[in-house]
């Protein structure tokens, strides 16, 4: 992205130690050439799933005075995207919806990829109004969303257990665009990202590695939107930021490592040779033309 408007605002979770939220959104769009602007939610020495920390929230007042700052920053002319994730209290999606929408009255090009960081399998981890804030505050705004079959899941009330079931969620729930991690697999020891767009419905599939650390899907939002962002196809952006994303991860795992090698696995990042199975799935709207 080699123009005058060129930086992404990341506004996610920031670790002291670790690769997930804006420590892994950043690294990786930067390292892509991509300038970030990059605004925490909440501070934690590590992330929640190594164990209990210290947590300390931006409080909300002051949230929403960066956010004022941000608005009526002489440099919003280079901002580009906005890339939300996890947020540490509930107020904070509607603050940035209201970045979102500043910024889109000055540049209606520009693109929002909402990452909605609420749970997993094992259900919502973060307060139940703070999912209900990113539904009804950002994902209308999204020009694309980035969740989990169980994020979809929650925001649909519905079991996903078939990747029609996920379409006609992503459908329903309105973003143009939309990326689904932990879809269903079609090959066996698999899993897959389903991308839906327009008329397009696209499965990138890979081998399952089991105990994965976190920071996956912080990672993937990050590379997909770059590539996006460059001008590449969806096909070719969601094939060559699945292999970034499963390359690193396959790495990390040899090296018995409990967080992503991003800083030694870089190269993955711009130029990643791991093989990916592209599908092209039956799109709802065509299935109904039949």
């Amino acid at each position: 992205m080699k123009n005058d408007q060129s930086a992404v605002i990341v506004i996610s979770s920031h670790v002291i130690r670790g690769s997930v939220g804006n420590r892994a959104a950043v690294f990786a769009l930067e390292t892509m050439g991509v300038p970030v602007w990059a605004m925490p939610t909440v501070l934690l020495p590590w992330h929640p799933g190594h164990g209990p920390s210290t947590r300390m929230v931006t409080p909300p007042d002051i949230f929403e005075q960066m956010i004022d700052d941000l608005i009526r920053s002489p440099w919003t002319g280079e901002v580009k995207a906005v890339l939300t994730g996890y947020f540490g209290h509930p107020d904070q999606p509607a603050a940035a919806a209201r970045l979102v929408n500043s910024l889109r009255q000055k540049n209606p090009d520009l693109f929002y990829a909402c990452d909605p960081v609420i749970g997993d399998r094992g259900g919502l981890y973060v307060p139940q109004a703070t999912a209900e804030a990113v539904r009804d505050h950002l994902l209308p705004l999204a020009s694309l969303a980035t969740p989990n079959r169980y994020e979809l899941a929650w925001f649909a009330e519905a079991d996903l257990d078939t990747n029609s079931a996920i379409m006609d969620a992503a459908i329903a729930l309105g973003p143009s665009r939309m990326l689904v991690t932990s879809a269903v697999p079609m090959m066996a020891g698999g899993t897959g990202n389903l991308y839906i767009s327009g008329n397009t419905a696209l499965l990138a599939e890979h081998r399952l590695i089991d105990n994965a650390p976190n920071g996956l899907g912080d990672l993937l939002s990050a590379i997909f939107l770059a590539r996006l962002l460059s001008g590449m196809s969806e096909e070719k952006a969601l094939q060559l930021a699945t292999a970034s994303v499963f390359e690193i991860l396959a790495r990390t795992a040899k090296r018995g490592s409990d967080e992503l090698g991003l800083e030694t696995d870089s190269a993955s990042l711009s130029a990643p040779m791991a093989m990916v199975q592209m599908r092209h799935l039956m799109h709802p709207s065509r299935a109904k033309r039949r």
